[in-house]
């Protein structure tokens, strides 16, 4: 799965697409199924079998190729390492688009090294597509398991004609501290298109030039430690709500370049 043109990637970094692929694709058996059950974790959000056996293959396909790599999952924890590496998984970002029918759920695999993210693999498995990065490599997208071609974020300059994303209009009110809605209305009040469904799909979205601008008010490390080297790599900007380029925050960002500094003005001004 190489493009002529592709720099020889990471061992880690094949390896992740691999298997983000294979646990993507266990999910597909479970995906639309009316008699899967549906449990609530102790935050309120859903889980159900297929977010636990895709962690659970992931982990066992890490553990046999890369036994000395810490690992940190949604579902089961952290499991230390010693090499200094460490794989951030979330099997399912987008439970909740999953347990409703709609396909724009992904499988996330990231790879930490010192506590910095170098290489991410977002894989919609009912979209049947894929984005991959490691910094200084470039980002690569696949479509319907083919070839990789470069991936590109879009070149809109201004507000009135970007695509705003989000994953839920109600967490920037009820999810955060001090209250984020004015942010969201700002950026829905100005930009052409907002939508949401976003999760890790929206950061997909931004980082192969359809949508302009996707923000997360509260997120976990498992939701966006896939997503920095992959918006970087295809050019554009990732940071949290204060303007750092970070994914040990509680929020999180992304945009073309072109548009990172008036988001950024966003907010500052409309999240005090």
């Amino acid at each position: 799965m190489k493009h002529p043109d592709s720099p020889q990637p990471d061992d880690r970094l094949a390896f992740a697409a691999d298997i983000a692929r294979q646990a993507g694709d266990l999910t597909l058996k479970f995906f639309r199924n009316r008699g899967l059950a549906v449990e609530r974790k102790s935050d309120g959000s859903p889980v159900t079998q297929a977010d636990r056996e895709a962690e659970q293959l992931l982990r066992q396909l890490i553990g046999k190729q890369y036994p000395d790599d810490g690992i940190v999952g949604e579902e089961f924890g952290e499991t230390p390492g010693t090499s200094g590496f460490c794989w951030v998984l979330d099997p399912i970002d987008g439970t909740k688009s999953f347990v409703s029918g709609v396909p724009l759920y992904t499988t996330l695999v990231a790879v930490l090294e010192n506590n910095q993210p170098r290489t991410g693999v977002i894989y919609a498995p009912a979209a049947d597509e894929m984005v991959f990065a490691e910094q200084g490599k470039g980002c690569w997208h696949s479509l319907n398991n083919g070839s990789p071609m470069p991936a590109q974020v879009s070149e809109v300059a201004t507000l009135d004609d970007a695509v705003f994303v989000t994953t839920s209009a109600r967490a920037f009110s009820t999810g955060r501290s001090p209250d984020g809605s004015p942010v969201y209305q700002a950026l829905q009040s100005t930009c052409q298109i907002t939508r949401t469904w976003g999760d890790a799909f929206g950061y997909l979205l931004v980082a192969t030039g359809r949508a302009e601008v996707m923000i997360d008010p509260v997120v976990n490390l498992w939701d966006i430690a896939a997503l920095q080297p992959i918006i970087e790599e295809a050019g554009g900007k990732f940071f949290d709500w204060q303007g750092r380029a970070t994914v040990h925050s509680g929020d999180a960002v992304a945009t073309n370049a072109l548009l990172a500094e008036q988001i950024k003005k966003i907010l500052a001004e409309n999240s005090k």
